[in-house]
């Protein structure tokens, strides 16, 4: 079984509900364990809220950010491409504080992503975009 669906939203954490609630199609059926569905619903927010948050962080709200899920036998891929600026993921993850001594309120989402993903990347395409890769197996 594999189904794929795709959503393009404003640069708006406002927009976080109808994400959430367009990501309840991809678990049809409801996937058996319940953690994983959890992990996989943290992901895209977090991965969502990053891009609204900083790499769409000087553009016009008007500026979109397109969505795809993928749900395949074994795993959930979820990919959010962004306009805004390249940043080195891996440098990032190593400057931004373990979750454990991290008590802010903000600035944990990579952390947060790279403790429950199964692969992550953030790469640019070839139409001049980046593309944040979040996969989940099952």
């Amino acid at each position: 079984m594999n189904t794929t669906i795709h959503l393009k939203v404003k640069t708006d954490l406002d927009d976080t509900a109808k994400v959430l609630s367009w990501f309840e199609q991809i678990n049809q059926p409801p996937l058996l364990n319940q953690k994983v569905w959890w992990q996989c619903q943290t992901l895209l927010i977090e991965g969502f809220a990053n891009i609204v948050e900083h790499a769409h962080k000087n553009l016009p709200e008007e500026i979109p950010i397109e969505l795809e899920v993928v749900r395949l036998s074994d795993c959930i891929e979820i990919r959010i491409w962004s306009l805004g600026q390249a940043f080195d993921l891996e440098q990032q993850l190593k400057i931004t504080p373990e979750l454990t001594d991290n008590f802010l309120e903000r600035g944990r989402g990579l952390k947060i992503i790279s403790s429950i993903a199964e692969e992550l990347s953030y790469l640019p395409t070839d139409d001049h975009r980046h593309c944040l890769f979040l996969k989940i197996k099952y």
